[in-house]
């Protein structure tokens, strides 16, 4: 049984679907934080959607410890979530775990921290999003401190089951509970964007475009 409620296939297919920018603005309309700070992609235009099975990872203690197992926990589409404190020194993910996962059909990883063998993950086309690459193991550094708990990305809280979205922009956490209020939402604002877009490449001048489609209350919240 899955740690967390599963959304239809339907709202993760709709959300993929959508930048992360349209998600942002959503998030912004509706109050909600979410957008993560410091993350890049490892390669360069992927794109994942999928529920988040969470990893939380603390400095090695006198206890010991080690990195753990934990892609048993996950299904296919769902996504990674490393909270490694954002440590630049270790790495929590490598070339064997990215073969494993992409057998899995694991949707991508997401990581506040560092990984290594860069080049073998994009070899395979798995999409990795992480503050930097990095070589030095975590054996014996750090340790699995808990899964499918609340962690940290950046300063923004996931939650096991939340609805991570990225792109070549951003990385962005959509609270499982409010995944259809930001779907709704971000579709709106996509919309209008696209029309405004239209308004554009007819001759509309682009003041009068964003005028009358409402572009500067797009993302203002209770507007």
């Amino acid at each position: 049984m899955s740690a967390f409620e599963r959304l239809s296939a339907d709202v993760i297919a709709r959300v993929a679907k959508l930048p992360t920018s349209a998600v942002s603005d959503a998030l912004d309309k509706l109050g909600l934080p979410g957008q993560v700070d410091g993350l890049r992609p490892m390669l360069a235009g992927a794109r994942l959607c999928g529920q988040a099975v969470t990893l939380s990872y603390l400095p090695m203690g006198a206890a010991g410890g080690t990195v753990g197992e934990f892609l048993h926990l996950a299904e296919a589409g769902d996504v990674i979530c490393i909270d490694n404190r954002g440590r630049l020194d270790c790495t929590v993910w490598g070339n064997i775990l990215t073969e494993a996962a992409k057998a899995k059909g694991i949707a991508g990883t997401v990581i506040d921290g560092v990984n290594r063998d860069v080049g073998e993950s994009r070899a395979y086309g798995y999409p990795i999003w992480s503050c930097a690459a990095h070589s030095r193991t975590g054996k014996d550094r750090v340790a699995l401190q808990a899964t499918n708990v609340p962690i940290v990305l950046g300063r923004v809280r996931v939650d096991p089951g939340d609805l991570i979205s990225a792109d070549d922009s951003c990385v962005v956490v959509i609270p499982l509970a409010r995944a259809a209020d930001v779907l709704r939402v971000a579709e709106e604002i996509e919309a209008k964007e696209a029309l405004i877009l239209r308004d554009i490449r007819a001759g509309i001048d682009l003041a009068e475009a964003r005028r009358s489609h409402g572009y500067h209350a797009l993302q203002t919240k209770g507007a």
